[in-house]
């Protein structure tokens, strides 16, 4: 039997799409342009769409059309990075590394296997972490403005690991969660993957919008905020002391719990205090050590209300059992020695350097950043795409990130994100000026 003529005319599209024939950004017909063209009812070309969209192929845009996707980000996630070729600069993903890094490791090894007994770096470690390793990780929390006992801490696989034992341990399928209208990639794939109600808050220029949060709160019933106050991604804003006193008191109200994500926390100079400081019986802190020292160091830490530790612990127990006690033992003697200090400071001293860069070439367009982060936000035009011009860049072997992974509302901003510490600054530099370069072109196009 012959398939139905828009099953067809779906496969056909499809096939353009996928192949490259039709390439990202690039607008299709209006609904009466396809029916003409084809030779179908709009009615159709309103279905052949619409499995087109449910394939995540294409996307549609109130009043403005409907367009082909970038394939390159799955839909709705974003977190998954994908294989750079060696000749293409990636603004996509943050890994910074300093000069001397593998050396350091390199002492830590041999300090480790000259000390202490090796043997017990060989077995099962306590789910949460070793006392003496928490305690590390208490101290160094001292200097971020957290004063806790080391028995509210627990030693995660990185903060993402961290984020996904939280999730487990006090969200349930259908909870809502208020989050940022962009936020982190990695949450969103984590409510995906336990059925979570996202429900996006906008922002103002330096935090979310907390009127709308608390009339969010007043209509629907919050479990949890997913915030983070320090450094934002990808917008780059530190919430001011009022606003998370005030955030505090929402929550508060209506029974919810923090989620206080401080990934990129240690690249702000004195900070107003975390949420977890001024409100440790309803907030769950997750940080670690992968962008302040390295990624490869897959060691984070979980600051949980005593209340919330035993559920955090077995959620640990069932996805890793323990991090192993091996990196834990090098990240908690470089807490001890300094080191982790001094990368920070360094690591700073970096991101300054290359935000003051990213402001000289992006001068003159409307880009959103803070002084000393890793990253900056490029809003578009109206009449721009954001996935046309990730394509044209590629072409030129740059790889940048457009707002969809980041986006939770319905309509998601035409912007992309640039990623400032994966390159060297002279890379940097011209890789810039190539990225203002096609912005301002397509523009005017």
């Amino acid at each position: 039997m012959a398939a139905p003529r828009y099953k067809t005319l779906v496969d056909a599209l499809a096939s353009d799409i996928r192949s490259g024939r039709l390439t990202a950004g690039v607008r299709l017909p209006t609904h009466r342009g396809l029916a003409a063209r084809e030779g179908i009812a709009v009615v159709t070309a309103t279905r052949v769409y619409a499995e087109l969209e449910a394939m995540g192929l294409v996307s549609r845009e109130q009043g403005r059309g409907t367009f082909v996707r970038d394939l390159a980000v799955p839909s709705g996630h974003g977190i998954d990075q994908q294989v750079v070729a060696k000749d293409t600069v990636d603004l996509n993903f943050n890994y910074p590394s300093l000069p001397g890094q593998a050396d350091l490791l390199r002492q830590a090894l041999r300090d480790v296997a000259t000390s202490g007994d090796l043997d017990t770096l060989l077995r099962y470690q306590p789910h949460a972490g070793r006392p003496q390793d928490r305690a590390s990780i208490a101290r160094h929390l001292r200097r971020r403005g957290i004063t806790t006992d080391a028995d509210r801490i627990l030693v995660v696989n990185g903060a993402q690991h961290g984020l996904a034992v939280t999730v487990m341990a006090t969200l349930n399928a259908g909870d809502v969660v208020a989050v940022d209208a962009l936020t982190y990639p990695g949450f969103k794939v984590l409510a995906h993957a336990y059925h979570l109600d996202l429900a996006p808050v906008p922002a103002t220029a330096d935090g979310p919008d907390l009127d709308a949060l608390e009339k969010l709160c007043a209509t629907r019933p919050v479990r949890a905020v997913y915030t983070m106050p320090t450094l934002h991604n990808p917008l780059g804003w530190v919430m001011p002391a009022t606003d998370r006193n005030r955030l505090i008191r929402i929550a508060r109200q209506h029974g919810s719990l923090i989620i206080e994500d401080a990934s990129y926390a240690y690249l702000v100079e004195d900070p107003p205090p975390p949420l977890a400081a001024t409100a440790p019986d309803i907030t769950v802190y997750v940080s670690g050590l992968s962008k302040s020292v390295a990624t490869g160091l897959r060691v984070g830490f979980v600051v949980a209300p005593p209340s919330a530790v035993p559920s955090v612990e077995r959620a640990i127990r069932a996805t890793t059992w323990n991090t192993p006690a091996l990196t834990a033992a090098i990240a908690c003697r470089w807490l001890e020695d300094g080191t982790v200090d001094h990368l920070e400071a360094q690591k700073r001293d970096d991101a300054g350097a290359r935000q003051a860069l990213a402001g000289r070439e992006l001068a003159g367009l409307p880009f959103v950043s803070h002084p000393s982060s890793y990253f900056t936000w490029l809003p578009l035009p109206d009449d721009a795409r954001a996935d046309r011009l990730t394509a044209t860049l590629a072409r030129r072997h740059i790889s940048v990130a457009t707002a969809e992974p980041f986006s939770t509302s319905v309509h998601t901003p035409q912007a992309i994100r640039l990623a400032l510490g994966s390159t060297s600054l002279d890379s940097l530099r011209s890789t810039l000026r190539t990225v203002r370069q096609v912005v301002v072109e397509d523009a005017c196009a």
